[in-house]
């Protein structure tokens, strides 16, 4: 017995009919993310760009923000951020990274704790030199590419090229509008939200694959129906599932976004994106894709008798 159904049985909706429209629109989403990144750039967080991150808890019920700041300004810091965080009485204060190389860094935390004295408690203090920002920068590149990469010979060889290249176009398209989403909102990037992208990457696979297994199986199945019927169907085939799966994943993101705080609020809110885009990718852009770069029919398999055919979905 079912107790929960998001989704009607034997839907037959056409989503090959809008292909054209998704992909011009995914393809103007998509220039316009590279063009906000090299124009407004991303906020890099401490880990990219280097410096010191401290987050400190009052004695007072309410931290006065303008007080902490002008305590902190006396020591003679460069580029000093201070802002509310989480509780009332929490304090998030970031100084950018300093002249003088690793050792102004590590100056940088007994300069601040000098200036607040005993009125805080430092509950959080991370320090990232230049050398460290540089390299994780790198890291975090290798990292995406690497993984799309894997996608692509992965994919290659368990299905076919056509389906490897709608794969891994379909996740270009995540990373893309996911990196350029957070230089548009000059949203803190940083190793978190690498984390979140390789996450988008892996579930945005998983939908993808999920669909792509269907299609191959209905390849197998149904020799003569045409390609934009069998895909449609490949996918309304699947859709209960793929509906079910972003739906529970999201109402567990939602509750970490409100819940979970702010450390983990710009991760959190890539995964709820990503997990809207990545199902979005898989139906509109990873399935069309097949159908542009023609997937063979010819595989090997019991053949269904012709008189097997599911009617076309209009």
């Amino acid at each position: 017995m079912v107790l929960l159904k998001l989704v009607p049985t034997d839907t037959k909706i056409p989503f090959l009919h809008l292909r054209n429209i998704c992909l011009a629109v995914s393809s103007a989403m998509a220039a316009g993310s590279i063009v906000l990144m090299f124009v407004l750039g991303l906020n890099f967080g401490i880990d990219f760009k280097g410096g010191t991150l401290m987050e400190v808890r009052t004695k007072a019920a309410v931290a006065d923000v303008s007080l902490i700041r002008k305590q902190v300004g006396t020591v003679g810091l460069s580029d000093v951020q201070i802002q509310e965080f989480g509780a009332p009485n929490e304090v998030l204060i970031r100084v950018g990274q300093q002249s003088g190389g690793e050792k102004a860094q590590q100056d940088v935390v007994k300069k601040v704790k000098a200036s607040l004295g005993d009125s805080v408690e430092f509950r959080r203090v991370e320090v990232v030199g230049p050398t460290v920002s540089g390299e994780l920068i790198q890291s975090g590149i290798i990292s995406v590419i690497s993984a799309i990469s894997a996608v692509l010979i992965y994919i290659w060889f368990r299905f076919e090229w056509q389906f490897s290249i709608g794969a891994v176009v379909a996740l270009v398209h995540d990373v893309v509008l996911t990196i350029g989403l957070f230089s548009a909102l000059q949203l803190e990037f940083n190793l978190s939200i690498i984390a979140a992208i390789l996450t988008i990457v892996g579930y945005s696979l998983n939908d993808t694959v999920v669909v792509f297994d269907r299609v191959r199986e209905n390849l197998r199945k149904y020799k003569k129906m045409p390609m934009v019927d069998l895909l449609n169907l490949s996918i309304n085939n699947t859709l209960s599932r793929t509906v079910l799966t972003s739906v529970t994943t999201l109402l567990a993101l939602i509750a970490l976004y409100v819940f979970g705080g702010e450390v983990i609020r710009g991760f959190t809110f890539a995964m709820i994106w990503g997990v809207v885009i990545g199902t979005y990718s898989s139906v509109f852009i990873a399935s069309p894709i097949l159908l542009f770069l023609e997937v063979k029919r010819n595989w090997t398999g019991t053949k269904i008798a012709k008189s097997d055919e599911k009617p076309a979905i209009n």
